[in-house]
């Protein structure tokens, strides 16, 4: 093409508009992503693809991942747009004389959804081998605004206290320096990383960009079980974003390209909305439901009891199970899982995992015992199994190789009692695929909890270019053992737990079926963390726990069981030591949950109080199904008596507001303002106190046949 003309390349569907614009003189940019019609509002200039490599660096020095010398000199080399199954594909073609590399860029988008997957391709089209140090796997500019205008949304997690949302101006990380005086981009970033393989150790491999103004909102996630990193800073056109897997600067990775050799980044996606956050979580929420891997769970989403938390605490015994196990039946449990212990016979199992043989001692008859009752009520046996690592006493460790675990300098990593196995190895594969199919197969195991309690560090140095390098092989080798055991077992249930929800990311929840979201074992401090769950992952997958005991208030009972019911309740608590009375409240809160569930696999989250505070008083959930939404509501300790929820996707309508949960409960009542779309909510009864509403929008008969009122009890149509 001449060298003045700009071509702009056009891709998406109804539900999402990119424009790429072309230049001969220029790297390919990413001119829109929008959820509408197309704007071209502001120019940006931030390459689509940045590389670094050691002989070049930055095109300008920094420490940051835009503006890199290779992705200064990437020109467009041609474009293929395809449609197959629902999905609209764009692969663009990239070519770098200068180091002779090739970049494919492939963006995917299901049809209808306003969001991205996106990844790069790097090839060595040269006649050298070139080392890889950086590769974003998105890069763009954000609608040509300046930090000073925009909102940065991010979470930071930890052990107990998961996915804790932070949104704030991004100006105030990045002042205004006046770049347009000094013609230069600036050299200053706000970046989040995560390494490892506790991919949301630190914070959840999420964030995002709303500009406060008009609304725009990108909100994206990195889709990868190891190390990440996401960034956003100034440049002289407005703020930019960049996502990526492991770097050299963060994580020790580096990726040697023989000439012909590829490279494929960790993929991640990009939802994108006109209407703030919500707008943008709704959209991500679609697109993730069309990023799992299919499987019958999804059709049932049974209600697991779990025997640890605040319940046996990993020490399972055949006496102390048998009385459990019918009482979980008899609250109307669909899975029974035995957690952490089963295997155990010395007390001090720790640092002896890894055989996965079950204990004689707890279970003089067996464990088959066990297992046998559990499905003779009708439930599914469940498992705890922590696989990918083996105790350093463990008769496993010596019969396995060293070449079996990741490694340093020679040396098996260890980390906390335990060796971890590196799955590319083949006996490590074959080690853990007979577990498996052992436990499936001859005690009729159907659900495992995969557990995850250690992080071995940057990786492992053997064969491999760097240590993050092998690491990074290791993840994808991970990957694709959890794909073959479901190939081989499609009816087994896998959930994703590490040390609650430290590897919280879509890498394994596009494969695995439902997450632990915490292992916070004080009940009135979850319910931030299942309030916070479904902007980090498919409310249908957010599996809180709701433990109820028999030593709590009828109260206590029913916050405990709003915490699990508007995701995927996780029931555990000392059932079997309840009254009827309050085994009636739980078996009750299991019912509502499960008439919940078709719902739930078409819900949308909002947050009629704003996204969680870790010491929020008040707390509140909706589920938008529908016509219909889902509020639970939670009131701790120090909380005022009123509070007042918006909920502005009922403007201008009338409600019927009823308590789903606990349904024959008072101490509550509710005023509906439909010009202002806010519920106020008041609660008489002493804290901690929680309910589940249900609110539908009143058919224009139901309106005209009563008078308005506020009820306790929910009934109110009108404030």
């Amino acid at each position: 093409m001449p060298a003045d003309v700009v071509e702009h390349l056009r891709w998406g569907h109804a539900g999402l508009t990119a424009i790429v614009e072309i230049h001969p003189d220029h790297p390919v940019v990413l001119r829109e992503l929008s959820p509408g019609p197309p704007t071209l509002a502001a120019q940006v200039s931030q390459p689509l693809v940045e590389v670094l490599v050691p002989g070049e660096g930055r095109a300008r020095a920094s420490q940051r991942l835009s503006e890199t010398a290779v992705g200064c000199r990437l020109r467009y080399a041609g474009a293929e747009q395809s449609a197959e199954g629902g999905w609209h594909e764009l692969r663009i073609l990239m070519r770098d004389e200068g180091s002779a590399l090739g970049a494919e860029v492939t963006l995917r988008s299901r049809e209808g959804v306003a969001a991205v997957q996106s990844s790069v391709r790097l090839t060595n089209l040269g006649e050298e081998p070139l080392l890889l140090l950086a590769v974003t796997s998105f890069a763009a500019g954000f609608r040509g605004r300046p930090a000073s205008e925009l909102d940065v949304l991010y979470a930071d997690s930890e052990w107990l206290g998961e996915s804790r949302w932070t949104s704030r101006s991004l100006g105030g990380h990045l002042a205004d320096f006046g770049l347009g005086a000094h013609g230069q981009h600036g050299k200053g970033t706000f970046a989040l990383t995560s390494s490892g393989t506790w991919s949301s150790g630190r914070y959840v491999p999420m964030g995002g960009l709303t500009d406060r103004g008009t609304g725009q909102t990108w909100l994206w996630q990195i889709e990868h079980n190891g190390p990440w990193r996401w960034e956003t800073g100034d440049r002289l056109d407005g703020a930019y974003v960049a996502l990526t897997g492991p770097t050299d600067l963060d994580h020790q990775w580096s990726e040697l390209l023989a000439p012909g050799e590829s490279f494929t980044t960790v993929p991640v996606s990009i939802a994108v909305s006109a209407g703030g956050l919500e707008g943008a979580a709704a959209a991500l929420t679609a697109h993730r439901r069309a990023l799992l891997r299919p499987h019958p769970d999804r059709a049932r989403l049974p209600v697991v009891f779990n025997d640890y938390m605040n319940t046996l605490m990993g020490d399972p015994t055949t006496d102390k199970l048998l009385p459990l196990i019918d009482a979980a039946a008899s609250a109307g449990a669909e899975v029974f899982c035995v957690d952490a212990g089963w295997y155990d016979d010395g007390g001090d199992w720790w640092d002896s995992v890894g055989e996965w043989q079950p204990s004689q001692t707890r279970f003089p008859r067996g464990l088959e015992e066990v297992l046998a009752r559990i499905a003779g009520h009708g439930m599914t046996p469940g498992l705890w199994v922590e696989p990918e690592v083996i105790g350093v006493r463990s008769p496993m460790a010596g019969k396995l190789p060293d070449e079996a675990f990741l490694q340093r300098g020679g040396a098996r990593v260890a980390e906390h009692g335990r060796y971890h196995l590196d799955l590319r190895h083949p006996a490590a594969v074959a080690h853990l695929d007979q577990v498996v199919d052992r436990l499936v197969e001859e005690l009729g195991a159907g659900y495992f909890k995969l557990d995850y309690n250690v992080n071995p560090g940057a990786g492992t140095d053997r064969d491999a270019t760097s240590v993050g390098a092998g690491l990074l092989a290791h993840n994808r080798a991970h990957l694709a053992w959890l794909e073959d055991v479901l190939d081989r077992h499609p009816h087994l249930v896998l959930e994703n737990c590490g040390s609650g929800a430290m590897r919280m990311d879509y890498a394994m929840l596009s494969r695995l079926q439902l997450q632990s979201t915490s292992d916070q074992q004080d009940f009135l401090r979850y319910p931030p963390i299942a309030v916070a769950a479904p902007l980090a992952m498919l409310p249908e997958q957010a599996a809180n726990w709701a433990y109820p005991q028999p030593e709590m208030t009828e109260e206590e009972i029913a916050f405990t069981l709003c915490t699990g019911i508007l995701g995927r309740l996780y029931l555990s608590g000392n059932l079997h030591r309840m009254t009827r009375e309050q085994l009636a409240l739980v078996r009750d809160g299991v019912r509502l949950h499960q008439s919940l569930r078709p719902d739930l696999l078409r819900a949308m989250p909002c947050w009629p109080l704003g996204l969680p505070g870790w010491d929020d008083p008040w707390l509140a959930l909706g589920l938008r199904a529908g016509e219909g939404t889902h509020l639970g509501i939670w009131r701790r300790p120090g909380a005022a008596d009123t509070t007042v929820l918006s909920l502005p996707h009922l403007t201008g309508r009338d409600l019927r507001v009823e308590i789903a949960y606990p349904a024959a409960a008072g101490g509550w009542t509710y005023a509906w303002n439909p010009r202002t779309a806010e519920l106020t909510v008041t609660a008489a009864l002493p804290a901690p106190t929680a309910r589940i509403l249900r609110l539908r929008p009143l058919q224009p008969a139901e309106r005209d046949a009563r008078p308005p009122t506020v009820a306790e009890h929910g009934q109110a149509e009108h404030g």
